[in-house]
């Protein structure tokens, strides 16, 4: 046996083992390779959809659902009529509670234009089959995954297809199909599918089961329905709610949104790769005719001056232009000044319908909005549309009631809660309700400092006090971060145009809080000197000797009491006389006594057929119950008449 540490003899080693045979070869790791379709990715990554726990996975399904019906209404030209219905199902059993339930039944149904036969089952049961990716235009999907996926993850969760009813027009039948996804393969599976008879006379019903879970509050199915209505007030939905409520959204704006066109893709936008591409698939046969009708803002003199600074003949064949000619060619285009895209491909809020959906939904003192003029971002055209309400609502002067607690979602714990502004955020008027803090938006609200408008805010936090912040980003590609569509990625001129936007609506509100409390302390000064008004007056007629006339007196030292501390414009600024404060453009002020300010007038019809001009019932208007006011109000006239009224006294 050999010593420790002495090293042996090559020759008297044992022989050198042979290395081990691979327990795999090359072949059988070969025969192991196949292809997957996109649908068995997702089937495993659900979580990249939206997906990742029920109650989040609730929500989805049902904002897929109205997403699309709100594109199908929009695109057909009709104001759209959506009927949500969310109820809970059990097996066999009677259904438990909504807050204890964990399967879940979805029927959305919309008056829109319907779906031919044909198309009906690539549609629920097909990802990535749309068409919206291959469009530059303002539109609420864009991928083609949105309902199919939430029909795959009803299919993995319960095991039941998706149910559809579909009618094109009052003399077209309505058809009934029931289809699943074949994951393997990405096509739909028809189960079952029929003529039935259907009460509507156009239109779509899609019915879903899934496994979720239903909770109030932030982040939940009541408040993307609400925040729906904010951004699209022309929509009038009925939401039923798990626990057997229907709430009514009546349409508030009867006017559709500008329909957008579709646009060529712009130079910009595009790089070396997709020139490539669109250089061989082009139908024109010379290269100025590809670049003038294959691009927009790309006139046929352009076309032959970027030809010219790439040193390629405008005559040549797009398919001959490969290698260093291409990016010749690219470079070319890069480095001319080229024209932003046309924005007639947008449908933005705009900011009397911001106005509207806030003023109806939210509950505040202050109310303003604000429209950028559209901006560019890799050669893809958007808007950035803010809105701003502050203050609790006249009506939330009692700060002795104690509000309920906010139920919250996932993640968010209850510190400070109640004491920050609430941030309502919108890519293509779709709510964006999860991942707040990736969110570009978010982002730019931090980076806006609150403080130079009145308003307290701690560093890395929203601004503090009773104000909701709205942010909407309508473009023809909103970059979102993953395929749930939740948060918008931080280009730089898209977190510029927010900011910008949030600054104006923080001028705006700025100036009126200023205006508000110089108002207050010179209402407190005149009735201070109100309180002495009768003694002097008292005490000047004993001077007197109890000639002096009284009443005179007291009304000019009332006029000067009056005059310097404001006059009526203290009053119009406090709401004393029913005005506002002026000089705040596309802004609402709310005062005990009336609205300044431009708001659509919303008439709802009473029980028994009668109607309030204010919007509430006829019997409750002679009644002397208090509503809420709707509807524009100057002020002017009631200026005149609180003016005419002191004189005369």
């Amino acid at each position: 046996m050999p010593t420790r540490g002495r090293k042996l003899h090559p020759s008297k080693t044992s022989p050198v083992a042979t290395q081990p045979k691979p327990a795999v070869s090359a072949v059988e790791m070969g025969a192991r390779q196949r292809e997957i379709s996109v649908s068995e990715f997702f089937t495993k990554n659900r979580h990249l959809l939206g997906f990742d726990n029920p109650r989040k996975a609730l929500l989805t399904c049902v904002k897929e659902a109205v997403d699309n019906a709100l594109d199908a209404c929009e695109e057909a030209g009709i104001l759209p009529d959506v009927i949500v219905k969310v109820e809970a199902v059990a097996n066999g059993e009677a259904p438990p509670p909504a807050s204890q339930a964990s399967r879940f039944r979805i029927t959305v149904t919309d008056n829109g234009p319907g779906i031919i036969r044909q198309q009906i089952p690539p549609i629920f049961a097909k990802l990535l089959y749309g068409s919206k990716f291959h469009r530059l235009r303002m539109s609420r999907g864009q991928q083609g995954i949105g309902i199919s996926a939430a029909g795959m993850y009803g299919q993995l969760t319960t095991g039941k297809p998706v149910q559809i009813i579909s009618r094109t027009s009052a003399r077209a039948p309505a058809h009934y199909f029931e289809v699943q996804i074949d994951t393997k393969k990405n096509e739909p599976q028809i189960l079952e599918k029929k003529q039935i008879a259907w009460e509507s006379q156009r239109g779509t019903q899609v019915t879903m089961e899934v496994e979720g879970r239903y909770q109030k509050g932030r982040a939940s199915v009541d408040e993307y329905v609400e925040q729906t209505i904010i951004a699209n007030p022309h929509v009038k939905l009925t939401y039923l709610t798990p626990e057997g409520d229907t709430k009514e959204y009546p349409r508030t704006y009867h006017e559709l949104p500008p329909a957008p066109r579709e646009i060529k893709p712009h130079p910009y936008g595009i790089e070396l790769g997709m020139l490539l591409k669109m250089l061989q698939d082009t139908k024109s046969h010379s290269l100025s005719g590809f670049l003038a009708s294959d691009f927009s803002r790309v006139s046929p003199r352009l076309a032959e001056d970027i030809c010219k600074a790439a040193g390629l003949s405008a005559r040549a064949r797009p398919r001959d232009i490969h290698g260093q000619a291409s990016e010749t060619l690219y470079k070319a285009i890069q480095s001319t000044k080229i024209m932003a895209p046309p924005t007639n491909c947008l449908s933005p809020v705009g900011e009397k319908a911001i106005l509207s959906g806030l003023y109806q939904q939210i509950k505040g003192e202050f109310y303003t909005a604000v429209s950028r003029p559209p901006a560019v971002y890799r050669g893809n055209p958007f808007v950035i549309e803010a809105g701003l309400a502050y203050g609790r609502g006249p009506e939330h002067g009692d700060e002795s009631q104690e509000s309920k607690p906010i139920a919250l979602a996932e993640g968010e714990t209850q510190e400070n809660d109640h004491e920050l502004a609430r941030l309502i955020r919108y890519a293509n008027r779709v709510p964006l309700l999860y991942q707040q803090s990736a969110c570009v938006i978010y982002k730019s609200v931090l980076d806006t400092t609150w403080r130079n408008y009145g308003v307290s805010q701690s560093r890395g936090a929203l601004p503090s006090g009773p104000m909701v912040v709205f942010a909407h980003m309508a473009s023809v590609w909103v970059p979102f971060t993953s395929e749930s569509k939740e948060a918008i990625a931080d280009y730089d001129e898209i977190r510029k145009e927010i900011t910008l936007a949030l600054r104006e609506c923080g001028r705006r509100l700025g100036a009126f809080l200023r205006r508000r409390d110089r108002a207050h302390s010179e209402f407190r000064r005149r009735n201070i000197f109100e309180l002495y008004i009768e003694e002097v007056v008292e005490s000047c007629n004993r001077l007197k000797g109890g000639r002096l006339p009284t009443a005179k007196l007291k009304a000019q030292l009332q006029r000067i009491a009056m005059r310097r501390t404001g006059g009526e414009k203290t009053d119009e600024l406090l709401g004393k006389n029913g005005g506002g404060p002026e000089g705040l453009p596309h802004s609402i002020i709310v005062t005990p006594e009336g609205v300044e300010g431009e708001v659509p007038v919303l008439i709802r019809e009473a029980p028994g057929g009668a109607m309030s001009p204010n919007g509430a019932p006829e019997d409750e208007a002679k009644a002397g119950k208090p509503s809420r006011p709707r509807g524009k109000t100057t002020g002017r006239a009631t200026r005149k008449r609180a003016t005419a009224t002191r004189r005369k006294a």
